[in-house]
């Protein structure tokens, strides 16, 4: 018999992630080896428990998310599985781009969780099919790639904020801030911070 992959699980609500550890259960050829409810406690504890695979959701309140949480943890040669209710093209770009190893939706059934997580195990690559569909449809129709910075001030820019506050929740400065909005505007063929955020939405940059 192969030995169980074992697994980490992160995700901040408290009873979504009971639900999560309770349905693993039943698996068994799955092993949850500990828990996280926050971003540094996941990065904590990947590398205490060095697990095989760790199941990442995106949106984890206070601290680092989830994205920062995979890039820290894909650093260490630990596969990432996300798993999240969020299907835009700017959270799977930048999840892709942090190193996860596969991208599932929350609303997936138990046995195709399961399996995403014994492919991830293996270094394999596992997406929800409407995840795939996606980025199917983005490489053959290719819209304004933005990069990972970029999409941070972009998600910033949604919000209502202006440069100095984009520059102070980012920890860069203003004018680092100016430089990547004028990328941003000359990709997606605006002019204004408003024309940028509709666009944005326009092409499920942003939710």
């Amino acid at each position: 018999m192969t030995a169980p992959v074992r697994l980490l699980v992160c995700d901040d609500h408290l009873v979504v992630r009971a639900g999560l550890l309770a349905l693993l259960a039943s698996a068994p050829d799955i092993e949850v080896v500990g828990e996280a409810g926050g971003g540094e406690e996941a990065v904590a504890l990947a590398a205490k428990l060095t697990p095989d695979v760790v199941l990442m959701d995106l949106q984890l309140g206070p601290g680092i998310d989830g994205i920062e949480a995979t890039r820290r943890i894909s650093g260490t040669g630990v596969r990432v599985l996300v798993l999240t209710t969020y299907d835009t093209d700017a959270d799977i770009t930048r999840a892709i781009e942090a190193g996860a190893t596969g991208y599932l939706l929350k609303a997936e059934r138990p046995e195709e969780l399961f399996a995403a997580i014994h492919a991830a195990a293996r270094g394999r690559t596992a997406l929800s099919p409407p995840v795939a569909s996606r980025v199917m449809a983005r490489m053959r129709a290719p819209g304004p790639t933005l990069t990972a910075r970029e999409l941070d001030i972009l998600r910033q820019l949604a919000r209502g904020l202006g440069n100095r506050e984009i520059a102070r929740a980012l920890f860069v400065s203003e004018a680092t801030v100016k430089t990547h909005l004028r990328r941003v505007y000359d990709k997606l063929g605006v002019e204004t911070r408003a024309g940028a955020v509709a666009v944005a939405k326009e092409q499920r940059l942003l939710p």
